[in-house]
């Protein structure tokens, strides 16, 4: 599902992102990336989704090789991954069943679909009776469900949640990762990047520890110090 083989990113002969690293997720994995700030888990991710073109090595996402992916190719490769950030990014004038459906309308869904989908996925991320309230009435934990929601109500392969549960007092954070929890057990990937040493050892999944641009540990099932 995703393949990266000896990949560097360099943006400057003082800078090296990311130096050489080889990394195999299978589909419906769940996989935590730690480390410092900096080590060049952000660098990562923008790989994967294109914002960001690797210095070299080789990229492979659900069988779509990155060295073959022209411009015009981006936006379906996109909607085959969901991404999550830190700050939700809603949009504040509409209310949580227009911020998820806004996913849809934007690649050309019709209003008869939208409105069979957009409840089955609110009911996904418990947030069904919160359909009409607009962000300003929402916990911070909540407004992030609302930002999974968007994520996945396109169907992706995969899900990257980037810092998600940063801004959350911990009640919040685990009702965030219960959700990822549920949404990969439905078979989407989850690639979920984190500084919060509880989330890593009480999940117990695999952890891929990033240390200045390269991997210095891949293990399953693993406690860690972050």
């Amino acid at each position: 599902m995703i393949l990266l083989d000896r990949v560097t990113k360099t943006y400057s002969k003082r800078h090296t992102a990311l130096d050489r690293i080889s990394l195999r997720v299978e589909p419906k994995e769940f996989v935590i990336v730690i480390g410092q700030s900096g080590a060049g888990k952000t660098t990562l991710l923008r790989l994967l989704t294109r914002e960001e073109k690797p210095t070299s090595g080789k990229i492979v996402v659900g069988g779509i090789d990155y060295d073959k992916l022209s411009d015009k190719d981006i936006p379906l490769l996109r909607r085959k991954i969901g991404t999550v950030f830190q700050d939700f990014k809603l949009l504040p004038n509409k209310t949580v069943f227009e911020n998820v459906a806004f996913a849809l309308e934007i690649v050309g869904i019709g209003g008869r679909e939208i409105q069979a989908t957009v409840p089955k996925v609110l009911d996904i991320v418990n947030l069904s009776e919160k359909a009409k309230n607009m962000p300003s009435e929402l916990s911070g934990g909540e407004r992030q469900r609302v930002a999974i929601a968007r994520a996945v109500v396109r169907q992706p392969k995969i899900l990257i949640a980037d810092e998600p549960t940063g801004n959350l007092d911990p009640k919040h954070a685990w009702d965030v990762i219960k959700v990822l929890e549920k949404i990969n057990r439905f078979g989407t990937t989850v690639l979920l990047t984190t500084h919060n040493q509880e989330i890593v050892n009480k999940l117990k999944r695999r952890v891929v520890t990033l240390q200045g641009g390269k991997i210095t540990s891949d293990r399953a099932n693993a406690s860690y110090r972050i």
